[in-house]
């Protein structure tokens, strides 16, 4: 299996994306993914900036991937989507149809993200026939679906013309709106956000009335209130999944690469913790249980 580095889904300042990135050019990961993906007031760093850190990480032999935003919503955005998808050096991740439709019509390959949302063989063949090279499955799905997803695929002839990746470390993107959540959790209106949420480096915790963290905020992201950890699943991985995803919390995920590579046979497993970690989804049980 190879290892992949996701976008950073948090707002940091300019100077600790470029700190971080000069980090993950040293790390083990093989793939990594970056851009803006979730917001586009999200303007610390421009298209030119980010197509320049792609090519000093591509100088590392990582594979460099741009990651799309999930939810277009101007004029602007689709000028913006443009120069990423017609940039002439790095694959593309796409998060929303539109970003399909765009590369599908240039005849470029692209990735298609979790935040497609696809769910069977049908719409994966759909999918490739359009150029889609690498499938993220959905992050709610379990090891079980994907079993029988890749059966259907095997079925229909086309399962072996595409990589599957799964996300298997970091809290979960569960869903997005046109509103801004955190700005709302100050009391703010989306157009008068503020970029609020680069004063929350890894989100806003969200607690239920029991004092159970079940969300965290992530500007027009609902993320899961525990972090999702399938370090102990890897074993289970072998045969179906090419390449794992861990997205970004701090410097500490570089790390943590390592220690998932050397489980990959579950032969050293990494201590999960009750009420922070989860990998409930991947067990076919509820999303934020843990089962040891």
């Amino acid at each position: 299996m190879k290892y992949a580095l996701g976008p950073v889904l948090y707002y940091w300042p300019k100077t600790e994306v470029e700190a971080f990135y000069q980090q993950v050019a040293s790390s083990s990961a093989e793939i990594v993914y970056l851009g803006e993906s979730v917001c586009t007031k999200r303007r610390e760093l421009k298209v030119a900036d980010w197509l320049a850190l792609a090519q000093e990480i591509a100088k590392s032999g990582k594979q460099v991937v741009i990651s799309t935003l999930a939810l277009l919503q101007a004029p602007s955005e689709l000028n913006e989507l443009k120069r990423y998808v017609e940039n002439g050096e790095f694959l593309i991740e796409a998060n929303d149809l539109g970003t399909v439709n765009m590369a599908a019509d240039r005849g470029l390959p692209f990735v298609a993200g979790h935040a497609l949302n696809c769910y069977n063989a049908y719409t994966l063949r759909l999918l490739h026939k359009q150029g889609m090279m690498r499938w993220c499955m959905p992050v709610e799905l379990s090891r079980d679906w994907l079993i029988a997803l890749l059966q259907q695929c095997e079925e229909l002839g086309f399962r072996q013309q595409f990589e599957v990746e799964v996300l298997s470390y970091g809290h979960l993107p569960l869903a997005y709106s046109a509103r801004c959540f955190t700005a709302r959790s100050e009391n703010r209106g989306k157009d008068e956000c503020k970029t609020c949420c680069i004063k929350y480096p890894q989100g806003r915790i969200v607690n239920s009335q029991e004092n159970q963290q079940v969300f965290v905020l992530n500007g027009i992201q609902t993320m899961s209130g525990y972090c999702y950890n399938l370090g102990n699943e890897l074993a289970s991985m072998q045969g179906l999944v090419d390449i794992v995803r861990l997205s970004p919390q701090g410097l500490e995920t570089l790390a943590l690469i390592d220690s998932f590579r050397a489980n990959e046979q579950g032969t050293q497993p990494l201590a999960l913790t009750d009420h922070a970690e989860c990998n409930g989804y991947w067990r076919r049980v509820a999303g934020l249980e843990l089962v040891q």
